[in-house]
């Protein structure tokens, strides 16, 4: 018996990047646990991963080719060779190419958050097809568009300073079940006296353990920021020196912020008065104090119609007050932009002739359903789906399925399970795990580059991604020597090596290590150098006004509300929100019977107030509706979600739901103010008892 173990990493859409050790015996990946040298994963992993083998060895995993033989949605399949179903992807793809390559389109997003499996050899190959551009909005592009414009890159405070903060607020997050290690740092910071202060709507694991909870009303972030800055200048809690030397637009700011007191703000956020301005004390007086005050905003916030501006206006927060003077201070929404990712040499956009449209990931419900025209250009005849399950987190679920059921439509989806988007699929291409390919990983919770080695074979006749696109690429007669490189090849451009902060990458040694801290300075805007145009942060932003935006911080009321159609507020006078389940990560893990045992069923948290008015008590089935559809799950009464609003844990696959819907079904195609991402969080529904 001949045991080994391996390095890798956690792959999946999430903050932490866990670095893994795999122990492998006799070929077969046995545990998998937290390096407990690596400082930010300590050794701890969350329930999710810590059974990564058990989802890699699962019973029902894809491990050989499939054509469809039922219709579309029934889920039939028949097995077939890898050469059967190459040969038929590429008979299917020539012909559409040859009239319009804009015909084809991927979609795909961070089903791995690999440089490597994730947008390399398979944005190599549609960009020599030249098949339309995917915008992947789904997730971070709304908040990262209001950071950008006001930091200039998604570059923040070190997760490894948070313990040493006084003061941390944590805002639109859940971080007990989707930011467990920054989570392990802010509670070492609570044992050494700091405060924690949660902003959400819903009384989640995370805001039930901090000292404060303000349950504001979903959508309405950017007026409680607003208030907190009117608050902090008007009782001159401000960092003069550096509002002087490294921000400029504070004038502007200044007037902008007094047009917003705190009975104003209390009125649209849903709570009282006196929370803005204890909240805005707090902050002030622990930034004047030269103590850390961090603020850790998450994506929660910018899923609405304003939610852009939200990101942008809490950013304005550290900036106004000299947070940032301080390593333990600041703001933390994304640590992505401190990594120098080499995406040309990976990517090649140099193989593109012209430029394809673009089609926007969020509305591909509406997008699948559209007849070519001038305006739009050709209908799109053939998507090949990787890294992602549209069916389960796409909104406006059931244009989602209209589209993808169209019998017209060639559907090509690489997966490792029967997902609801492989019901779809004309043809499914069986993809490995973690534990089977090479990877390199950028983070977007802290600044350690990753390198993940296979630990096992591939299962089965599964292929890497990068490799069904070599295959793919083979087949359509593409010969650019750019589709031989291998995987390795690939990792050893994922950073630039010329770039300081990458301390002259190696490929070969960060695989040894399995992970490297990127050169960055304790507190990244302690002196300015902002990558801003103007060098400084701009609390005025001559981009914002350039783009038709408002230059200045303002708020945006959700499109679903009472502000901006009180008649369907009328209508659906409940708003909903739907945030991650603890044991899923977004549609991933939904098919592990433990994972998803842990989780029950779908449930629908509703206060009990709103619960009495309909007639519903604990344990009813409850169908949660609007215009765009409806979807069932069993009522938890709970003062958990305030008054007026009602939380459905997500995001189960369909069909293991009891009516074979998910909380898409009433989720929306409308886009954010800037960024153009979905406002999954922007909806009104009603709620009824069924029998």
């Amino acid at each position: 018996m001949t045991t080994t173990q391996v390095r890798a990493a956690c792959p999946l859409d999430c903050p932490d990047t866990c670095a893994l050790l795999v122990t492998v015996t006799d070929g077969v990946a046995t545990n998998v646990k937290g390096d407990p040298d690596h400082p930010t994963t300590a050794g701890v992993l969350c329930t999710k991963v810590s059974r990564f083998t058990e989802r890699t060895y699962h019973a029902d995993r894809l491990l050989h080719p499939l054509r469809r033989v039922g219709k579309k949605g029934e889920g039939k399949f028949e097995r077939i060779s890898w050469e059967d179903a190459l040969q038929t992807i590429a008979a299917r793809l020539k012909p559409i190419a040859a009239r319009d390559p804009q015909a084809i389109l991927p979609y795909s997003y961070c089903g791995t958050m690999g440089l490597v499996q994730g947008e390399s050899m398979s944005s190599r190959f549609f960009n020599q097809l030249g098949a339309s551009l995917l915008d992947r909005t789904i997730c971070a592009s709304a908040g990262a568009t209001g950071y950008r414009y006001t930091v200039g890159a998604s570059i923040g405070t070190d997760l490894e300073q948070f313990q040493n903060a006084k003061l941390i607020i944590i805002w639109g997050g859940n971080p007990i079940a989707s930011n467990l290690h920054f989570w392990m740092r802010a509670q070492e910071a609570k044992r050494n006296g700091a405060t924690l202060i949660a902003i959400d709507p819903y009384r989640s694991l995370t805001a039930e353990k901090c000292h404060q909870h303000v349950a504001l009303l979903p959508g309405t972030d950017a007026a409680l920021a607003l208030g907190l800055m009117h608050v902090l200048i008007v009782e001159d809690m401000l960092d003069h020196d550096y509002i002087e030397r490294y921000t400029v637009g504070y004038d502007a700011l200044k007037q902008r912020a007094l047009e917003w007191p705190p009975e104003r703000v209390a009125e649209v956020c849903g709570i009282t008065a006196t929370e803005v301005v204890e909240l805005a004390r707090l902050y002030g007086q622990a930034c004047r104090s030269g103590e850390g005050a961090a603020i850790r905003t998450n994506y929660g916030v910018q899923r609405v119609h304003g939610g852009g501006m939200a990101v942008r206006n809490i950013a304005c927060l550290p900036a106004l007050t000299g947070a940032w003077r301080h390593p333990a201070g600041g703001m933390q929404l994304s640590s992505s932009g401190s990594f120098p990712v080499n995406r040309k040499a990976l990517q090649r956009p140099d193989l593109l002739k012209g430029t394809p449209r673009t089609i926007n990931m969020s509305t591909i419900g509406d997008d699948l359903l559209k007849a070519s025209s001038a305006e739009f250009g050709p209908q799109v005849e053939a998507v090949i789906v990787y890294n992602s399950n549209p069916l389960a987190v796409a909104p406006d679920s059931s244009k989602v399925a209209q589209g993808f059921g169209r019998e017209d439509l060639f559907t090509v989806v690489l997966e490792h399970f029967q997902t609801d988007t492989v019901d779809y699929a004309d043809i499914v291409l069986p993809a490995t795990t973690q534990l089977e390919h090479v990877d390199a990983h950028s983070t977007y919770g802290h600044l350690y580059m990753m390198a993940n080695n296979a630990a096992v074979a591939p299962l089965g006749e599964a292929k890497a991604n990068t490799e069904i696109f070599r295959l793919l690429a083979q087949y359509m007669g593409f010969d650019d020597p750019c589709f031989q490189e291998s995987d390795d090849a690939l990792a050893a451009k994922a950073f630039d090596a010329t770039d300081a902060r990458a301390v002259h990458f190696d490929w070969e040694s960060l695989k040894r290590r399995g992970w490297q801290k990127l050169a960055m300075p304790e507190a990244p805007f302690a002196a300015g150098g902002f990558p801003t145009p103007s060098g400084k942060c701009e609390f005025y932003s001559s981009a914002m006004a350039q783009a038709g935006l408002d230059p200045l911080p303002t708020y945006i009321a959700p499109h679903e509300s009472l502000a901006s159609n009180p008649a369907l507020a009328a209508r659906y006078p409940l708003a909903m929100i739907s945030p991650p389940a603890r044991n899923f990560l977004n549609s991933t893990f939904v098919n592990v019977k433990s994972l998803r045992a842990a989780e029950g069923e779908p449930h629908l948290d509703i206060h009990p107030d709103d619960g009495a008015a309909r007639g519903i008590v604990a344990g009813d089935m409850v169908r949660i509706f609007n215009d765009r559809g409806s979807f069932v799950a069993k009522a938890r009464l709970t003062d958990k979600a305030r008054r007026g609003l009602v939380v459905g844990l997500s995001v189960w696959w369909k069909k293991l739901a009891s009516d074979g819907k998910n909380a898409n079904e009433v989720t929306s195609q409308r886009l954010t103010d800037m960024g153009r991402a979905p406002t999954f969080y922007d909806t009104l529904v009603e709620v009824e008892k069924v029998a």
